[in-house]
């Protein structure tokens, strides 16, 4: 029995646009990019105007280090040799070395375990205590330095490593940063893990953590910055010449060579490179971890 077919209408596509309207859209796009670009270098150069000028003039003698030249006419490194020979420089840097590994290392291990219990177990009150972690984000470090002070002081932990480094140990931003990563991991791997006998400390030990290096790295750098670049704690909790941080060297090496600015400035150049030298490794890793935590 024959049967009418209908046949569809064929497709219409849109016309193209005329060559003179395609050349007038590339050109807006080339200019568009020329201009955010141009932006983008101008925002750049300002912002690295300031670490440029630091460390070109920490090259520079007592005669020039105040001139309008960036360059130094004769380049010295004798104010190198005088920050280090003047004042314990090394000991500050080592203290400040110490105590930012340390802080990093266990808060990494802390956070982490505290993140993963909060973003896959389920008990009571989990999301009350979440909540009230990441509420102590809204807290600023004056409003609670003198409840810390109290404390350290009444546990006998002023002057000392302990005094520095437990109080900075906790962080809210690396717990929340942790449970972010945490929540997009695949449930069904934990699933498999426990039908093969894991419990949460094999789960958290064999996949958690594996999978957990590239924030790791990421969270490393901001709390090892941070730390390095610690001064109101330090400055509250320690009066030991043998326990002053980098930073708070700094200070009183500015104290006393106010007007010596090459060799403030040569301290400083000094006291930068380490962070210098890890923010420009591992810069990538911390916009990885922004991306993979679900922070937009």
């Amino acid at each position: 029995m024959p049967t009418d077919t209908a046949t569809a209408p064929p497709a219409r596509h849109a016309p193209a646009p005329p060559t003179g309207q395609r050349r007038f859209l590339v050109r807006r796009s080339h200019r568009k990019k020329a201009a955010l670009f141009t932006v983008v270098g101008i925002i750049a150069i300002i912002t690295a105007f300031p670490l440029l000028w630091m460390i070109t003039s920490s090259f520079k003698g007592p005669d020039e280090v105040l001139s309008t030249d960036i360059l130094p006419s004769a380049p010295t490194v004798d104010n190198f040799d005088y920050v280090f020979t003047s004042v314990p420089f090394t000991r500050y840097l080592f203290n400040s070395f110490i105590i930012s590994v340390t802080v990093t290392v266990v808060a990494l291990f802390f956070h982490s375990m505290a993140a993963y219990a909060l973003a896959r177990l389920k008990f009571r009150g989990r999301d009350t205590i979440f909540i009230a972690v990441f509420s102590t984000l809204l807290v600023t470090a004056p409003v609670v330095l003198v409840p810390l002070f109290l404390v350290v002081h009444r546990l006998g932990l002023l002057n000392s490593y302990a005094g520095l480094i437990i109080p900075a140990i906790f962080s809210a931003f690396g717990i929340f940063l942790l449970r972010q990563f945490y929540l997009t991991i695949p449930a069904e791997l934990e699933e498999a893990a426990i039908l093969d006998g894991c419990g949460y400390w094999m789960i958290y030990r064999k996949i958690i953590l594996p999978m957990s290096k590239s924030i790791f790295a990421a969270l490393a750098v901001l709390f090892f910055l941070a730390n390095w670049n610690s001064f109101l704690w330090p400055l509250v909790a320690t009066t030991d010449q043998d326990l002053q941080v980098v930073q708070l060297g700094i200070v009183s090496f500015f104290e006393e060579h106010s007007a010596d600015w090459n060799y403030v400035l040569a301290a400083a150049f000094v006291a930068a490179i380490p962070t210098l030298i890890i923010f420009g490794f591992f810069q990538r890793k911390i916009v990885e971890s922004v991306k993979t935590s679900g922070m937009k």
